[in-house]
Formats: structure tokens, sequence, C-alpha cells
């Protein structure tokens, strides 16, 4: 629904399904609207859509979904965005029992609007919740929260090349309790941000960090889920990052402190010759990216090999030296496919030519992928869910 055809007083619903095992079984959950009396102007929008950068920007409403022990999920709704009344006690600010996700909404040529993949970002917020003993939200409720978005404030999709309506789900406990113990009051909201691109000086080359005082996640811990807690983690060394004139931090693994693990909110590549891209194993203290597992299957396609192994900072070193190593880059949803020009580090550790230009299969692997979002490739892979129209008729 566009913005111009809310009303002060309008009130829809729509029903999908959620089932939660543990407690109430399954039942429809039911979507209610309450319209923001506050909502920008089409002029106010377009100025924002201008120029939005990342993450600064809100659009007019918000997804609300409660969850309780005795309850389940309830009571969802989409309200008007603003701030959120938490007790001062409320779990989430006391032990961090908080996850989240990401993903897009893109507008194709033709002005409709479609999303990426939303079933692996509703898998990972169920394994993520798992691991922080916080309810499963379905993958039907999920992307129906997301399509619940997109009728009030599909409006807020840019159309611009290389923007995109970011979205952010996310799940905390809110139940006002100092004991510690798994809440038994959750909320699930959604907001969305309009994105341009990721990085200031766009596709380009970056310097990366190596932090050798700080690991990211360590063996049996939160690594592989989209927790705060994560990042809040990464937040010193990124600043470390900043101040030796590098855009990202890069981890090694919290055991040994020699293999690589990944960047502070993305998941690296390496390019070997001209046919083998080869990128760290899963191990539980690495982010399973969305991203991540589309490039590797946008290379197979190509004819590349790909191999997930262990790989070492001497691996990257020599590699880099030999001439073996061809590539480097980064990848997740916020910046798609970055490539990576230099890793830098303490005393004076500086791999690769912080002037060398982006790798052909980086950028045409990035081009692959961003045109499948966009539309302009074909969907071989049925990765694409249309969110302007019902799901009956997606």
């Amino acid at each position: 629904m566009s913005q111009a055809a809310l009303s002060d007083t309008t009130t829809e619903t729509t029903t999908g399904t959620t089932t939660d095992a543990a407690t109430t079984g399954a039942f429809p959950l039911t979507f209610s609207l309450t319209p923001s009396t506050m909502a920008r102007t089409r002029a106010e929008r377009e100025e924002i859509l201008a120029d939005p950068g990342f993450g600064k920007k809100f659009t007019d409403h918000m997804v609300s979904i409660d969850w309780t022990v005795e309850e389940g999920w309830h009571d969802a709704r989409v309200i008007p965005y603003g701030p959120l009344q938490l007790d001062p006690a409320s779990s989430v600010l006391h032990y961090g029992q908080e996850i989240f996700e990401g993903l897009k909404a893109y507008r194709h040529a033709d002005g409709s609007i479609w999303t990426f993949r939303p079933e692996k970002n509703a898998d990972r917020l169920q394994r993520s919740a798992r691991r922080l003993a916080l309810p499963e939200l379905s993958e039907s409720d999920f992307i129906e929260s997301i399509r619940q978005m997109i009728a009030v404030d599909g409006d807020w999709v840019p159309s611009d090349h290389e923007t995109s309506l970011y979205l952010r789900p996310f799940m905390i406990a809110n139940e006002s309790f100092l004991g510690v113990r798994a809440a038994h009051k959750v909320g699930y909201y959604v907001i969305a941000s309009p994105a341009g691109a990721y990085f200031a000086n766009g596709v380009a080359p970056i310097k990366i960090w190596l932090s050798t005082e700080y690991a990211r996640a360590g063996r049996g811990g939160t690594g592989a889920a989209k927790c705060g807690g994560n990042y809040a983690a990464s937040l010193l060394p990124q600043m470390q990052a900043y101040d030796n004139d590098c855009a990202q931090v890069l981890f090694l693994d919290g055991e040994t402190g020699s293999h690589i693990d990944e960047l502070g909110g993305m998941n690296v590549f390496f390019v070997y010759g001209t046919d083998t891209l080869v990128t760290p194993r899963l191990t539980g203290t690495i982010l399973e990216g969305v991203t991540r597992d589309s490039i590797i299957q946008l290379a197979r396609d190509r004819g590349l090999t790909v191999e997930e192994r262990d790989v070492t900072l001497d691996d990257w070193r020599d590699g880099i030296a030999s001439g073996a190593i061809t590539e480097v880059f980064a990848c997740g949803t916020a910046a798609v496919v970055t490539p990576i020009s230099q890793l830098k580090g303490p005393g004076g550790l500086a791999i690769g030519d912080a002037d060398a230009p982006a790798g052909t299969i980086t950028m045409a692997l990035r081009q692959e992928l961003t045109d499948i979002q966009y539309g302009l490739l074909p969907d071989r892979h049925g990765w694409l869910t249309r969110l302007d129209v019902p799901a009956d008729q997606a």
C-alpha cells in the first residue's frame, strides 16, 4: 500500500501462520495497522532518497510482534516508527539477549519490489534464536513481517543504481527480570532504512587492518549467531582500523590465532589464479553469510573450483608474494562485494599493494549478483521473492 493510500483511522489485517511447539502450537497471526500521523510528505521522502547514506534515516513505520511463554507469538502490528518503551530491568539491557538480521528490498525497472533469499535470513534468525535462548519465528511469519513493511512503506524503496531499502528485523528480551535465565517475554521488530553505497567511496578496493590483540568469537561462543555482542566486540579493533587508515578490521581465530576468521561484518574470499575461489570454512566462529553462500554458488556456476578450508595468515602472505593469490575480496549484505587491496597490521605488516585495482573475478561476481538482485539477469536459482503483492500472488 502506498503512503498516499493510508488514512489516520485505517486498520487492516493480514493473516499468516506461526508455530511455537513449545507453547501454543500453530495458530493464525494477524497484523493490525496503525498509520503514522507524522509520515513524511512525498517531497521530504524524495529529499532523503536522493542521498540516503546507510542506516541514517528510517521509514515512517515499523513492525512489532510480542512473545511470551504463556501465549507464544501474538499481537502482530505495523505501527508508527518511534522509540521503544523498555523497563530499566529489561533483560536485553543487562545480559545482551538479542539477535538481528539484515536484508534488502530492491526496486526493479518495472517498479516492482523484491527481496533476495529471505528464507535464508529466516533460517539464520532461527539458528541465532536457538543459540541465544530466544523463541523461533517461523519462516512464513518472518517473510510476512517484511511484506507488511513494504505494504505500508513501499514508497521508501529507492530506484537509483546501487540503492535499496535496508531491512533490519531484530529480536530482544524485554522481560523486566534481573535473574540470569532466558527471558519469558520477547519482542520482535522490523525497521527499514533507505540505503546508498555502504562505503563512502563506492565500490573501490579497501585496506583492512589485522587485529592481533582481539578475537571476534571463540570456540563454543556465539560467532555463528547474528547477535549484537559479536559486533560490540569488534568496535574497538574497528576503531584501531580507522586510526590506521583502514576501512575494516580482520580477525583471526580465537583458538590458534593463525587462521583467517572474518571481518567485523563481512566474510572474506581469496582468488587463486583464474579458476579457484577459497574462503575460510565454517567453524562455528564464522557467520554463515547469505551473500557468502550466493557467491559460492555463482562461482561454481562459472566453472570455478570453490574450496572452503582453513586459510592462515602465512597462506595469505605467501600467496600474494608468489602471485598464487590474484584477488581478495569481502562480502556481506550491506556492502555486497568489496575488493581488498591490502592487509595492514601491527609491526609494519603489509600484505598486498594498497594501490592495486579491483580484481576481474571479484567485480564479475559482484556484477552478476547485483544484476540478479535488481532483476537485470534471470533468477535461475529462484532466489528472489516479490514483496509488493500478497504471498499467494507472488
